[in-house]
């Protein structure tokens, strides 16, 4: 009986941080809220600027646009658009990040596919 105490105190933690939206990293199939999805997006791209993949102007760019998209797998996915008119190529004004449902990052790029 306390083995199985146990197992179900360690899910219902689990399932607390799974919930959360500090590290970024979530498990199970609960949709996260946007949110966290938000905050996340905002680390990830402050992560892309400090390992020199996009501008450091878009530092203080706000998301223009989050919403759920089903990709061309099926599957649902929130897509997040920022955009940024300081960019010096066009091609590059528009920087779209794509999570899971769930919350956790799976791309990034200019093209929005």
């Amino acid at each position: 009986m306390k083995i199985f105490a146990a197992v179900l105190s360690l899910y219902f933690v689990t399932q607390a941080f799974a919930s959360g939206s500090s590290s970024c990293h979530f498990h199970g199939k609960a949709e996260a809220a946007e949110a966290a999805v938000l905050e996340c997006a905002t680390k990830k791209k402050d992560s892309l600027i400090e390992s020199k993949k996009i501008e450091v102007s878009w530092k203080e760019i706000k998301h223009e646009k989050i919403e759920k998209v089903t990709m061309k797998s099926g599957k649902m996915e929130w897509k997040l658009t920022f955009k940024n008119p300081q960019t010096k190529e066009a091609s590059k004004s528009s920087l779209y990040m794509f999570f899971s449902l769930p919350g956790n990052f799976l791309a990034s790029n200019f093209t929005g596919e």
